[in-house]
C-alpha cells in the first residue's frame, strides 16, 4: 500500500540552533535514509497548505496564535520557555505543519491515500491551549482530532502517542470528552518532562475514562512495551472501535537517547507500528495519519522511521481489503 508523505523543505527554516536538539538535521536524516532504503521513491506526496487560523484556534486560544505571530515577527528566540526556540520562520512553518497533518486527514477521509507519515516541525504534542513548551508551538495531532470530528463529523477518534515524553497538550485539550481518546505509552513522570501522564489521569467529568496514561520505569525495553501494548493498549483501542487512527510518533525511547532513559529498539516501531495498522483496518477502514514528534539521536531515528513506514505500507495480500470494502 502507497503510504503518503508530507513534507516541504520549507520545515527547515524554523532554526533553533545547531546544537538544539529539535533541529532540522532531523529531517535530513529521515528523507536521507527513507531515500537510501528505496522507500521514499514509493511514498506518495500529498500537497498542502499553511492551516488556516481559525481552525488552529479551534484548540488553541486565537491571542496565543497571535501571540507566536508577534514574537516570531519581533525576532524574538524563544517564547514560553528558553528551550522552545523560534526564529522569523517558525510562525509560518508551524501553520505549514498543521495544514500538512490536516491535508494528510483529508486524502484519508476522501480514500485517496488511507494512511500517511507527516515529517513536520516544529513538533506538537507538548503545546497547551494558550502556551509553547517542549519545543512544540501548534498542537498538529490536537488540531487534526478537532478537524476529524467537525469537519469530517466522526464520532470516535483515536490518538496514539508513543513519544517518550507525556503529550500533556493533547491530553489536556480532550480529557472532558469522550470523543478522542488519548493513549499515551511514556516514561514515568516522576523521572522526566513534562511530569504528567501518571495512570491516574483517566480523564474528567464526561471523559472520564478516555484518557490512558501507560507510564514505564526508566530501562523498559521491548518486552515490557509489549506486554503493556498487549494486555492494555490494544484491549482498549478494540473495546473504543475508533473511526480514524492518530499517531503521535515520538522516536525518542530507544536505548542511548540522551533525552529519556528508555531501552527500545529501533525494530520495536516495526511491531508496534503494525499492530496499530490492523487496529485502524479492524475499525477505521484503515485510516491512520502518524505524525513525527520527538526522536533525537540522529544513527537511530532514520531507521526507527523506516520501521515505521515499512510497517505502514503493510503490504499482505490482504492490505487494502477492509478499507475497500
Amino acid at each position: 500500500m502507497a503510504v503518503g508523505w508530507v513534507y516541504d523543505r520549507f520545515f527547515h527554516r524554523h532554526q533553533t540552533g545547531e546544537t538544539h536538539p529539535e533541529r532540522a538535521v532531523r529531517l535530513e536524516v529521515i528523507v536521507s535514509d527513507l531515500t537510501a532504503a528505496g522507500l521514499l521513491g514509493r511514498m506518495r506526496h500529498l500537497p498542502f497548505q499553511p492551516a488556516p487560523t481559525d481552525i488552529v484556534s479551534w484548540i488553541h486560544e486565537p491571542a496565543y496564535v497571535e501571540l507566536v505571530r508577534l514574537a516570531c515577527e519581533q525576532g524574538f528566540s524563544f517564547i514560553g520557555s528558553s528551550e522552545t526556540r523560534i526564529c522569523p520562520e517558525s510562525y509560518d512553518a508551524a501553520l505549514l505543519a498543521v495544514g500538512g497533518v490536516l491535508a494528510a486527514c483529508d486524502a484519508a477521509m476522501s480514500g485517496e491515500v488511507p494512511r500517511s507519515f507527516c515529517a513536520v516541525r516544529p513538533p506538537g504534542h507538548h503545546a497547551e491551549r494558550d502556551l509553547a513548551m517542549g519545543y512544540c508551538l501548534f498542537n498538529n495531532v490536537a488540531i487534526a482530532a478537532e478537524y476529524l470530528v467537525r469537519r469530517h463529523n466522526l464520532k470516535r477518534v483515536a490518538i496514539v502517542d508513543w513519544d517518550v515524553h507525556h503529550g500533556n497538550g493533547t491530553q489536556h485539550a480532550f480529557e472532558e470528552r469522550r470523543d478522542v481518546f488519548y493513549v499515551s505509552v511514556h516514561q514515568m513522570p516522576e523521572s522526566l518532562f513534562p511530569g504528567t501522564g501518571y495512570e491516574r489521569e483517566t480523564g474528567r467529568g464526561p471523559g472520564e475514562g478516555f484518557t490512558l496514561n501507560i507510564p514505564m520505569k526508566p530501562g523498559s525495553g521491548d518486552r515490557e512495551f509489549h506486554e503493556v501494548f498487549d494486555t492494555q493498549i490494544f484491549p482498549r483501542l478494540d473495546e473504543y472501535e475508533p473511526e480514524f487512527v492518530l499517531v503521535s510518533a515520538g522516536f525518542d525511547a530507544t536505548r542511548g537517547e540522551r533525552v529519556a532513559s528508555l531501552d527500545l529498539e529501533s525494530s520495536s516501531y516495526g511491531w508496534i507500528t503494525q499492530a496499530v495498522v490492523e487496529i485502524a483496518k479492524r475499525h477505521a477502514r484503515g485510516r491512520l495519519v502518524s505524525v513525527l514528534e520527538g526522536g533525537y539521536d540522529l544513527t537511530r531515528l532514520g531507521q526507527c522511521v523506516i520501521e515505521h513506514i515499512t510497517a505502514m505500507m503493510d503490504e499482505g495480500a490482504d492490505a487494502d481489503a477492509e478499507f475497500k470494502s
